[in-house]
């Protein structure tokens, strides 16, 4: 039934109430009504009772109607307000209108009273609905104004209708002028207008979305490079109403991908030189490749190497490649500063045993002599790298670069560790030494490897046996290091391992033996805790100049920590393999329990064998099927009506009874075993679901967490094809949640997954949003159908502006590609609220629900007609 209308009405004559009532409740209007006779009542009234609507006589012994009129229309502006009297001339009538009254009826007229009521508390909705539209429009121009991309809309003949401020200032435009005699084209570089009238718009709105990157050319000239996403509106019929775009200025990341590119490049000759000092034995050779190398893998114009001849004055070229054209035969080369046609640059650079740099041959006036002939060729800057062997110049190694500006400091590190390098193979180069040297020592580090460690630790050893002394072995591992590797690259990879070495090296005392033993493993083998130091204070020490401190590398500054492992001798073992083994447990177990280093103890063992039998007893876990699934509920924001349920595994041990997934999940990885237990919870979340549905709930989504190593599986989309075959008309039901970070991994194969998924009738749920890295153009590609915020930014948004800026953008986000958004982790009212004014469809979170068993949560999906409760 429809609730109660509450009506306040100020009449002195109780029948007189009574018969408006009456009319009321004979055209069907439920009323619930208090009826005054003072102001005092009245404003009490309007206090406590909240009435909707305000029923008054005009004119009464003990309070005048136009004084209540007054009242409302200071305390309750909206408020419906109708005179009801038998007194009310037309004079007055037009005076109580004019003042406020919404309506007047007379008292011998009482069949107008419902429909006046009526009347007027529609009108006073739709004044409240056009208030809360208005307030919504304001905040949302708010949000877009204070976002720090552009957001711009266009009309269907690709006029600008609205830019946002962020959007102005990319353009050059002043915040108050009009753009609607331009077109979006005019703001586009030349090269970009034809594209993106042709073929970005157009896909926009023959597919809904575009997404790609572009340039902007501002007022004042600036090329502004953008990756954008534009988005057609259409109505019911398929007929364009407008356009919107986000754009983001990614000047800096271009800027750096080049920079990038130019290291990598320089890592390329690096790599491509140290390679061939490894292979050859002839130096001329050597000189041949490396000018090579330059120019075809480091994108260099020209590359000479010169040697002094014996008088240590005259320079002879050797060996070069690229465009020359004659430019070397012009030049007389010495180090004679004051030789007639001489180079300047190169004399320094062998005088001084310093690297010299020209970024701006156009404008260094020591190139004043021979800037025509350079600039011909091509050369823009130059680095001229002293060859070094002894502490004395013996030759130089010229590049010519096509661009200025090149030669930073990063770019010369490299390159002076490249001419360091050859330096070092002409000193070695026809002494066995060197053969020693590649045998015996880190080519990425040049610390010793393996091989030469045990040697010099066993040394170490013996020492130790013969004062009757302690001698530890510390076994370092990166953190993260694949992911650096995969990430930025190999080359990134070896330069933070050359970084972590020299750090090291800074830290170790000069009686510590420090090697690389293969990957990002380090060992460090010390005596200084049998000289009275703490071994635990050194670890610490180590570790926390690891960790303290960025190290740059690839123009990024990256973060990383280090886990180690120890082992003592005499304790721990007596000889090196032992120490070696027992180092590396400790390692094992310290990555495993998440302490930063650990001892070995004979206890590791037992722990070890522990963990054996929680894998055996996991492999009959998944032959007796002892798990089962709890169901936490997921919600509208709008309806508070269940709209789905995320499935959530749990281990029945028959010993230790129910067993929470982080105890046993990642023994499950390392074993491989959830690949069958992903494909069971697959099968049992249907199987419930159809019980429910057969129960006679109404179906709703269901969602699995997909494991990364299920979704590394080549099989992964067959897996789900088998599973959804016998039981297609629930596949529309199931929803896979997957990481942000899983899916970027390998963004082009899992897209393709995906999207096979989709097919299947199965939507697709991105897991964790928020916490890794996704590029807009990336996350327009995936097939999927919603993303879920994760619970870390929900839990802060309430104390922290950041977390809710980002909620807000995300959700901002979604909404713009047509994504459902689910916040996980709700467990508060006001984080509940906050939520729903920022227009986030669903929630999850133990304010709702905490995950129940199947039974109960079939209950709860039978109520779901009633809304929710909490459980």
């Amino acid at each position: 039934m429809e609730r109660e209308l509450r009506i306040l009405m100020i009449e002195d004559v109780p029948a007189d109430a009574e018969l408006e009532v009456r009319e009321l409740k004979r055209a069907g209007l439920r009323v619930a009504h208090r009826r005054v006779e003072t102001e005092e009542a009245y404003r009490e009234a309007l206090r406590e009772f909240r009435p909707e609507l305000i029923l008054s006589d005009f004119s009464m012994p003990r309070f005048d109607g136009m004084s209540a009129l007054a009242i409302a229309r200071d305390l309750a502006p909206e408020l419906p307000f109708i005179f009801v009297s038998g007194t009310i001339g037309e004079e007055y009538a037009i005076r109580a209108l004019k003042n406020g009254a919404t309506d007047y009826v007379l008292k011998n007229n009482l069949v107008r009273l419902p429909a006046a009521v009526e009347r007027a508390l529609e009108d006073a909705r739709q004044r409240a609905l056009r208030r809360n539209i208005e307030e919504a429009q304001a905040r949302l121009v708010a949000i877009l104004e204070a976002t720090p991309d552009m957001v711009g809309i266009a009309d269907p003949g690709q006029r600008p209708v609205y830019v946002n401020a962020s959007g102005r200032r990319m353009l050059g435009v002043g915040a108050d002028e009009d753009l609607s005699a331009t077109a979006v084209s005019d703001y586009y570089l030349p090269a970009e207008r034809e594209r993106i009238s042709t073929v970005a718009i157009p896909a926009a709105i023959r597919d809904g979305v575009w997404a790609g990157e572009s340039a902007f050319l501002a007022r004042d000239g600036r090329e502004v490079p953008v990756s954008q996403v534009i988005i057609a509106h259409k109505d019911v019929s398929g007929n364009l109403q407008y356009l919107s775009t986000i754009a983001r200025d990614i000047t800096e990341r271009k800027e750096q991908q080049a920079r990038i590119e130019r290291l990598n490049r320089v890592y390329a000759v690096l790599s491509g030189i140290n390679t061939t000092i490894v292979r050859t034995r002839d130096r001329q050779k050597l000189f041949e490749e490396a000018c090579r190398i330059a120019v075809e893998h480091g994108g260099f114009r020209m590359a000479w190497i010169g040697l002094l001849e014996p008088n240590g004055v005259d320079v002879t070229p050797v060996a070069k490649a690229g465009f020359d054209e004659g430019y070397l035969a012009q030049i007389n080369l010495t180090t004679d500063r004051d030789a007639p046609g001489n180079c300047g640059l190169t004399a320094h650079a062998l005088t001084q045993a310093k690297p010299v740099v020209c970024n701006d041959i156009a404008s260094d006036d020591r190139m004043k002599a021979w800037r025509a002939e350079a600039l011909k060729r091509g050369y823009r800057s130059a680095a001229l790298l002293p060859l070094v062997p002894d502490g004395r110049a013996v030759g130089v190694f010229v590049l010519y670069a096509p661009e200025p500006g090149v030669f930073d400091e990063q770019e010369m590190k490299l390159l002076v560790e490249m001419a360091d390098d050859i330096s070092f193979a002409l000193k070695h180069l026809e002494n066995e030494e060197r053969l020693n040297y590649l045998a015996y020592f880190d080519e990425i580090t040049g610390l010793p490897n393996r091989a030469l460690f045990s040697d010099r630790f066993d040394q170490r050893l013996g020492a130790a046996r013969h004062d009757r002394q302690s001698c530890s072995l510390i076994m370092l591992d990166l953190e993260r290091f694949r992911t650096i590797n995969e990430t930025l690259g190999r080359q990134a990879g070896d330069e933070l391992l050359r970084l972590l070495a020299q750090r090291l090296k800074e830290e170790s005392d000069e009686t510590d033996v420090l090697a690389r033993l293969g990957g990002d493993c380090f060992g460090i083998a010390t005596r200084r805790a049998a000289a009275g130091s703490d071994i635990g204070a050194i670890l610490d020490q180590i570790l926390h100049r690891i960790q303290a401190q960025p190290f740059s590398v690839g123009g990024k500054e990256l973060r990383v920590a280090a886990k180690a492992g120890v082992a003592v001798f005499p304790g721990d073992g007596e000889d090196v393999e032992t120490l070696y083994r027992n180092a590396e447990a400790a390692l094992r177990d310290a990555k495993a329990s998440g302490q930063r280093y650990l001892f070995y103890a004979p206890q590791m063992n037992a722990r070890v064998a522990e963990k054996l039998s929680i894998e055996n007893k996991l492999r009959k876990a998944v032959e007796r099927e002892e798990f089962v699934l709890h169901y936490q509920p997921k919600i509208s924001l709008v309806t508070k009506r269940i709209t789905g349920v995320e499935a959530l595994i749990r281990w029945a041990d028959p010993e230790a009874g129910l067993v929470a997934p982080g105890l046993f999940i990642p023994v499950l990885e390392e074993t491989g075993l959830i690949l069958e237990v992903g494909k069971w919870v697959m099968k049992q979340a249907l199987a419930d679901l159809d019980r429910w549905c057969a129960a006679g709930a109404e179906p709703v989504r269901i969602a699995v967490n997909v494991s990364a190593i299920q979704l590394r599986q080549k099989s992964f989309v067959d897996d789900v094809r088998n599973v959804v075959a016998a039981r297609k008309d629930l596949a529309a039901s199931l929803e896979m949640e997957i990481t942000e970070s899983l899916i970027m991994e390998d963004i082009e194969q899992n897209v393709a997954k995906l999207a096979a998924i989709r097919e299947l009738g199965a939507t697709v749920a991105v897991d964790d949003f928020g916490t890794g890295y996704s590029s807009l153009s990336y996350i327009a590609r995936l097939p999927i159908s919603a993303l879920k915020i994760d619970q870390s930014f929900v839990e802060s948004m309430t104390d922290s502006p950041d977390s809710m800026s980002i909620v807000q953008t995300i959700i901002s986000l979604a909404h713009s590609l047509k994504l459902n958004v689910i916040a996980e982790g709700v467990e508060t009212a006001e984080q509940q609220k906050l939520l729903g004014l920022l227009r986030c469809d669903e929630a999850q979170g133990f304010l709702f629900g905490r995950p129940i068993s199947a039974d109960p949560t079939l209950e709860l999906l039978q109520k779901r007609s009633k809304g929710i409760a909490k459980q």
